[in-house]
């Protein structure tokens, strides 16, 4: 079983480290979460980091304020070490100092221009530097973050049904044909070296990404997900 690592970077508890955690984990303002943080902007029972299928999973319990990975607003999200999850006014790291350290390394081997920021030399002083050094280096290190946040193809799952391997069929392929069809449409104004959509075509774009937002909403809340039958 994995266990968890959590550094609180900001907020009232910034400093203090969580480690050996097993899943799965709550975090929220109440006892009897594993990890507790003294915010009044956390509700109760905020987010759950649970093991499925080799992956550690970010789920938020339908909290007041909302949680951010990344700086991005999630409901559901595979945690990758070096993760940043924004929840009230505490910010938490993701992983030990060896485990970003690795991830760091293993991004710099592949070939996405971000990974090359980081060297030999600050992947060794990331995995030996102190507490305190390494919390206030990740903070203020744009490099590190721009590289360990990187926006990856995510994987796509494994041991699916036929029938969820059908839907999720369909629904990349619809997506492949709405942005095929914008693209298509799309005029390339080589002297100013832009792109233009028409007004139509441009509200099909926004309409995409209203789909996406509802089905993001239905895949983490199913319970209480909008009709996706609502965004015209």
């Amino acid at each position: 079983m994995a266990t968890i690592t959590l550094r609180v970077l900001d907020g009232s508890d910034r400093g203090r480290v969580y480690e050996g955690l097993e899943p799965p984990v709550t975090i929220g303002r109440e006892e009897g979460n594993a990890v507790q943080l003294n915010d009044d902007r956390v509700s109760r029972f905020h987010v759950k980091i649970q093991e499925d299928d080799d992956h550690l999973v970010l789920t938020d319990l339908e909290s007041t304020n909302g949680t951010r990975v990344n700086g991005e607003d999630i409901q559901l999200r595979i945690l990758r070490h070096g993760d940043l999850i924004t929840i009230g006014r505490s910010v938490l790291l993701f992983g030990s100092r060896e485990e970003i350290a690795l991830r760091l390394a293993n991004l710099r081997g592949g070939q996405h221009p971000a990974a090359k920021t980081l060297d030999e030399e600050d992947a060794r002083k990331l995995e030996s530097a102190s507490s305190l050094d390494f919390e206030l280096r990740y903070g203020d290190e744009e490099d590190l973050q721009a590289t360990l946040h990187i926006l990856q193809p995510p994987e796509l799952p494994g041991r699916l049904s036929p029938g969820q391997a059908a839907q999720l069929s369909e629904l990349i392929e619809y997506l492949h044909i709405r942005i095929r069809r914008l693209l298509n449409t799309a005029e390339v104004e080589d002297a100013e070296e832009q792109v233009k959509l028409d007004t139509v075509q441009w509200q099909n774009l926004v309409d995409l990404q209203a789909r996406l937002s509802v089905y993001l909403r239905s895949i983490g809340d199913p319970n209480d997900a909008s009709d996706e039958s609502q965004v015209d």
